[in-house]
């Protein structure tokens, strides 16, 4: 019977019930903002380890930034400072599975060989069993990749290259994400926890690798992937920052946190290239219905996850349009299946002809994930849209509908527009908007 180490702080630093515990998720993730659509995702993410009511909403910024990666990543290598049970190097189980309220988490055993073979690495059951700041990093990353392998470290004394070394025999390839667990400044009055944490964040995208203790407790672990991170030329970006002040806690006494998401060179594409690509793909997909002429584009970019609609027009006017509101299945496939969706399965207008193709223009949109609208009243509802730049997700009832941000070009009235979309939803003209769900989302758009 394999052997799984338990979850230890399920109901104390997160919800245990699975049913709670995503409807948090759910929360913390639907409050991060995401401007515009993304293309590529990071190699590596720094996030803090406290209780979810005091480090949530800045650990949910660092996972945020996986929303492409679900289906190619499928490895995990986290490394965390013990807090519990002192260690010489860095210390992994001898358990086949983490066990979280979402599920069991399979450890990969052949990373855990790989590693076990440099002295610094050891294997302590004891360093893991308690140990919380590996553990809370693991309901994120179930719900943003799904299924995936862990490789696991609680770090204990150990130099910055001796971390650095184990980082690097697992770094692999686009498959392996690397998580480093680490709060920032602990029990200090919020002014000056301020203060020391502006200096570590600026120490930390510097990549520094003296960082101590009092500065952030996961330093051993920071200090040397920041080493291997600077050697392989990894972009940082801070995503957020705070303290237990400013969320959950009194500002007696507070504990800091941060989280970035960096970055290997090249993984951020150009969003020119990138719409060639999918415009190309859209028509490709058309002309093999329509003249059996399959033509293959392939990137690995275009593996990732991503949710996309499809606009044809002719003659300037609407010929059809079909999409995805959540990214469920590679970009490339997307596209080229909602393409033939807007071609031929559009219930509002015949099956494409290739005698009509060739006035047919092609436009891909690229969405970002859709957030939650959180509203007081409908006059709030109202205040918060912002035309030209909003799609608009409706719900009510089982019933659902959206608007593209191209829709404000021709239906510029706020609470026109929401009337529009409620009859798109087949919903009676009287209904309640303030009694609807809401969602935004914003779009990238390429046209032909």
């Amino acid at each position: 019977m394999a052997s799984v180490r338990t979850a230890a702080v399920a109901g104390m630093f997160y919800p245990a019930d699975p049913r709670s515990l995503n409807a948090e998720l759910d929360e913390l993730l639907g409050e991060v903002h995401v401007p515009a659509p993304r293309l590529g995702f990071p190699k590596a993410l720094v996030a803090p380890h406290a209780g979810y009511i005091y480090s949530g909403p800045v650990a949910a910024h660092a996972y945020e930034e996986l929303g492409a990666a679900r289906g190619i990543v499928r490895r995990v290598v986290l490394l965390a400072p013990v807090h519990r049970v002192p260690v010489r190097g860095l210390a992994i189980p001898t358990a086949e599975a983490f066990a979280t309220p979402l599920g069991n988490i399979t450890l990969d055993q052949a990373a855990l060989a790989s590693a076990r073979e440099l002295s610094q690495v050891v294997a302590s059951d004891a360093a893991h069993l308690q140990e919380h700041a590996l553990e809370v990093q693991l309901p994120f990353l179930q719900r943003q990749l799904g299924e995936f392998s862990l490789a696991p470290f609680a770090v204990g004394d150990a130099t910055v290259a001796e971390v650095a070394e184990v980082i690097e025999r697992l770094w692999g390839g686009p498959e392996t994400l690397i998580v480093i667990s680490t709060d920032l400044s602990h029990y200090q009055p919020y002014p000056r926890a301020c203060e020391i944490d502006r200096a570590t964040v600026t120490r930390i995208a510097s990549f520094a690798t003296d960082l101590d203790h009092h500065e952030a407790c996961g330093a051993t672990p920071l200090n040397g992937f920041l080493a291997a991170a600077k050697r392989r030329s990894l972009s940082i970006k801070l995503l957020a920052a705070c303290n237990s002040g400013d969320t959950a806690g009194g500002k007696g006494q507070v504990v800091g946190y941060s989280s970035f998401a960096l970055y290997e060179p090249g993984a951020e594409l150009s969003l020119t290239e990138a719409g060639k690509t999918l415009l190309a793909i859209a028509r490709a997909a058309i002309e093999a219905k329509l003249f059996g002429a399959a033509r293959t584009i392939e990137a690995p970019w275009l593996h990732q996850a991503g949710a996309s609609f499809v606009t044809l027009t002719r003659d300037g006017a609407l010929r059809g349009c079909i999409g995805s509101l959540q990214a469920a299945r590679p970009l490339g496939t997307d596209v080229a299946e909602n393409a033939i969706g807007a071609a031929f399965r559009d219930p509002r207008f015949p099956p494409m002809t290739s005698a009509e193709w060739p006035g047919v223009r092609v436009e891909v949109s690229l969405l970002s994930a859709a957030k939650p609208i959180r509203f007081a009243d409908e006059a709030d509802l109202l205040a918060q849209l912002k035309p030209g730049e909003d799609g608009v997700i409706l719900e009510y009832q089982g019933r659902r509908a959206t608007y593209l941000p191209q829709v404000w070009e021709t239906i510029s009235d706020k609470r026109q527009f929401l009337r529009e979309l409620a009859r798109k939803a087949a919903l009676p003209d009287d209904v309640r908007l303030g009694r609807c769900k809401f969602y935004r989302y914003r779009v990238t758009k390429w046209t032909e």
